[in-house]
């Protein structure tokens, strides 16, 4: 059990240097971290934002949000894997009966995973759920859909499912992975973020209690923060990219690359001009590690004091950190090949993982909607939609 701030740090800063050496490994011959996320798991780590009544150290937002920063530093994918497992814990903090709430924190507790089975394929839009929550003549649900992207769902006890009622509102069904009439296929063939197993959740006709079921829809009918700390996950992941490919791109310029001949220096890292560069790197990445610490400590005020107001500026803080940390990530990324010279490109090295899971991790949702909310709102005062993206 992790019992506080300071300890979910330093627990996270420990894992991150137990999971670095075999990153690189991991992702050129997709040998999923199964190891390695029970090892994440058994620290305790998983658990940390669960509420204080009910046993958890209640971590702040800036800490969690630094959590995911030092796992992505060292490999994005195992960072990935549990951001939805964190999204759903905060939909039962605000939308779970207490009963809900005492179940499945204990379960949280206890060492098991959330999965996720959200997106799907071929609809309209991302907003368009086609899976269906029947209500059967017992007052439990028949779950039926197929689902996409489901990272998490090949390593998770339950699997949350984001489904529509015969109402039409969104519901979150909590389905433990072994269901009958629940399958999940590992055909993930992402280029980046390949060991995140982010595959297919098929659903046919399964049964799923009543009291396995959140009314999410209710969380958008006034402020929340649902959307702001899922994002902060996903901004965290991108600003860990930054550092792990800056990180690698110091090493392998002091250690491996040669000096280009006109400069006359002995060493590579004498050049002016790389050292320019690697000023310019630095202030990218002190600039989204800066925005994200920002928009976390804009969550924790929200949280402390939520209204209209604080979301919105707790959201708008989010989706600047966010614009900046995956443009940062991808800049950094493809620099560490400007840097370090001809010999970075061998496949080999497999030093591009590093732009492929930013270019990967920053389609999840366009920056370019971000900036217009942003904008809309320092210009006229208009608060963000409260769609769970922001």
């Amino acid at each position: 059990m992790i019992r506080d701030d300071a300890e979910a740090l330093r627990t996270a800063a420990g894992l991150a240097e137990e999971f670095r050496p075999g990153a690189c490994g991991r992702d050129a011959w997709r040998e999923l971290p199964r190891a390695e996320l029970d090892r994440l798991t058994a620290t305790g780590l998983l658990a940390v934002t669960v509420p204080a009544e009910h046993g958890g150290a209640d971590v702040s937002a800036v800490t969690l949000a630094e959590v995911f920063r030092l796992l992505a530093s060292a490999d994005a994918s195992l960072a990935q894997i549990p951001q939805s497992h964190f999204a759903y814990v905060n939909v039962l903090r605000q939308q779970g009966s207490p009963e809900q709430q005492a179940f499945f924190f204990a379960e949280v507790l206890a060492g098991r995973r959330f999965g996720n089975a959200q997106s799907e394929a071929g609809t309209k839009h991302l907003q368009d759920i086609r899976t269906r929550l029947i209500t059967a003549e017992d007052g439990s649900y028949r779950l039926t859909g197929v689902k996409s992207y489901s990272t998490g769902a090949l390593f998770a006890d339950w699997i949350p499912v984001l489904a529509r009622a015969e109402d039409d509102l969104l519901h979150v069904a909590y389905v433990p992975a072994d269901a009958p009439g629940l399958t999940v296929t590992d055909d993930w063939d992402g280029m980046g973020q390949r060991t995140t197993a982010s595959g297919t959740v098929e659903l046919t006709d399964v049964a799923v209690p009543a009291a396995h079921v959140v009314p999410h829809h209710l969380t958008f009918t006034g402020p929340q923060l649902h959307g702001a700390i899922a994002q902060l996950l996903h901004t965290a992941i991108d600003a860990g990219i930054a550092a792990g490919a800056l990180a690698e791109a110091v090493e392998f310029v002091t250690t491996r690359s040669r000096p280009w001949f006109e400069s006359g220096f002995e060493s590579a890292a004498e050049d002016p001009l790389l050292i320019q560069r690697f000023g310019e790197l630095a202030v990218r990445h002190r600039a989204a590690d800066a925005l994200l610490a920002a928009a976390a400590r804009a969550v924790d005020a929200a949280r402390a004091g939520l209204d209209d107001d604080s979301a919105a500026e707790a959201s708008i803080a989010v989706a600047a950190a966010k614009a900046y940390a995956g443009s940062a990530a991808l800049e950094i990324a493809d620099a560490l090949f400007e840097v370090s010279g001809t010999r970075a490109a061998l496949d080999s090295l497999n030093l591009h993982r590093h732009w492929r899971d930013a270019r990967t991790h920053t389609l999840h949702d366009p920056a370019r909607w971000k900036i217009q909310h942003i904008g809309r709102y320092v210009l006229n005062g208009t608060r963000p939609p409260r769609h769970g993206l922001l």
